[in-house]
């Protein structure tokens, strides 16, 4: 009986996390790119593209994924770095998928047919116990959460912000 009363407890307590998350990225996205879960992305091949910005791809990002940024992003020059088949599967991601999700709606206005935003970005891929590089590719515990306010979203790893 245990057993279950914890496992119901967890569950719970994922599903009021999981519905918080949906309240945020409801609030700051316009859901015009279709999510992918981080269960579903690590069972997948995908070219990623990490949206955020320089310094918080350099604290850590998801294995093989390409910095774009977010600030300065241009489409044009990110095309460069993509295959030529528009019908490649690419997936953005940033902290949560608030900036990714205008990262990839540019992709898909530029033509690319099979773009996914990352649902709860890099914070949820660590929470899933998902690994993390660093510069030097190897696995780390900390991830950049962007500022005290943002960090609250991240359970696993090491939070660094400035």
């Amino acid at each position: 009986m245990k057993k279950i009363a914890l496992f119901f407890l967890l569950f719970s307590s994922a599903l009021f996390a999981q519905k918080k998350l949906d309240k945020l990225l409801n609030k700051f996205n316009k859901n015009n790119v279709p999510y992918i879960s981080v269960d579903s992305l690590a069972k997948t091949n995908a070219i990623l593209l990490d949206a955020r910005e320089e310094k918080e791809y350099k604290t850590s990002h998801l294995k093989e994924a390409i910095c774009v940024g977010f600030d300065n992003f241009n489409v044009d020059k990110t095309i460069n770095k993509l295959p030529e088949d528009k019908n490649t599967k690419i997936v953005v991601y940033c902290s949560l998928g608030i900036r990714s999700e205008i990262v990839a709606h540019q992709l898909i206005k530029a033509g690319y047919t099979n773009v996914y935003n990352l649902y709860g970005g890099i914070f949820e891929w660590k929470n899933a116990n998902f690994k993390v590089i660093d510069t030097l590719g190897k696995p780390t515990e900390k991830v950049h959460t962007f500022n005290k306010d943002w960090s609250k979203w991240l359970k696993k790893g090491k939070k660094v912000y400035e």
